[in-house]
């Protein structure tokens, strides 16, 4: 049985990879600073699991690590448009806190086998956009505004902190993630959310840039299978197989919501709002991933379709 502990495990990408570990019967240690974007209804399903223990701290002040095999951190400050406004909580969270956790990792038993592999969740934003073809993990960090100069910020200290203290460390680079309990400042809950109150949908720069949709789901499976059969200290990117344009998800969202009604869907949208540091495209080639036998199962058409079924029936926030 493995033991993880797993920071963030109660956002959108958290509280997959904690279910799915969970279900392997591994021992789980859940970290969170249910912080505004926290969904602690997550928490009753974790409960119920004999496995699973909850620990409610911030990763920058966190001082002490349970004794385990794998730190996977997903506790991040991830809102583009936030990181504009104000940097401070990314500083914190992104960097500071990933120096906190290498650092109690480093701090660890003399015995460097006795140390956890920090597996860490990066983002495909690092890179900066493409305008045609795919990143590879070995391409040049570019990243394009504070959120991702954070994210690419984490990446080097883990690398640095690697070679130096010869801590063991995997990271991985996800598409654009997506799936049920997001908190409603990214695409499609606040597409949803908008639509429930009848305001209009806010789309950055003509709603022209295109993202590689990931349900998260797959994302978690993406992690079992590194763990598994994957090698350490290596970087891994991983991709769905759909992209589109904003405005084309925007639209698929609006008719949904209408159930097939017909409406003109640019009379819910404000297509006047230019985001600074707005990267065109994203795309990531992920055949190291798919080498080791992972490849995506969730269908962006299907799911986009139960999710706002979902979310017109049970907004939470």
């Amino acid at each position: 049985m493995k033991l993880v502990t797993i920071t963030g495990c109660l956002g959108l990408i958290g509280s997959y990879v904690t279910k799915r570990c969970l279900q392997k019967g591994w021992r789980v240690y859940g970290i969170d600073s249910c912080t505004y974007a926290a969904n602690k209804s997550f928490l009753k399903g974790f409960q119920q699991y004999e496995n699973f223990t909850f620990i409610e701290e911030d990763i920058a002040t966190l001082d002490y690590l349970p004794d385990c095999d794998y730190v996977i951190n997903i506790a991040a400050e991830s809102h583009v448009g936030n990181s504009i406004i104000d940097s401070t909580d990314f500083i914190n969270t992104n960097i500071i806190g990933v120096r906190n956790l290498l650092d109690l990792i480093r701090r660890k038993p003399d015995n460097v086998d006795d140390r956890p592999v920090f597996f860490h969740f990066s983002t495909d934003e690092v890179y900066g956009d493409i305008d045609e073809g795919d990143h590879f993990e070995t391409d040049l960090l570019k990243p394009s505004n504070p959120y991702s100069a954070s994210k690419a910020s984490a990446d080097m200290l883990i690398l640095a902190w690697a070679r130096t203290y010869n801590l063991d460390y995997l990271i991985l680079r996800p598409t654009n993630n997506y799936g049920i309990g997001q908190y409603p400042e990214k695409l499609i809950p606040i597409s949803v959310k908008h639509l429930r109150r009848g305001k209009k949908i806010r789309l950055h720069n003509k709603g022209e840039p295109v993202r590689n949709w990931l349900h998260s789901h797959d994302t978690a499976e993406a992690v079992i299978t590194i763990i598994e059969s994957g090698k350490r200290n290596e970087i891994f990117n991983v991709s769905g197989d759909f992209e589109q344009e904003n405005w084309k998800t925007v639209k698929k969202i609006i008719e949904l919501y209408y159930n097939g009604t017909e409406v003109n869907w640019e009379d819910y949208v404000d297509l006047s709002h230019v985001r600074q540091g707005q990267d065109v495209r994203y795309a990531l080639n992920d055949d190291k991933l798919r080498a080791l036998g992972w490849e995506p199962e969730m269908d962006f058409n299907d799911e986009i379709a139960r999710i706002v079924e979902y979310y017109k029936k049970n907004f939470k926030w």
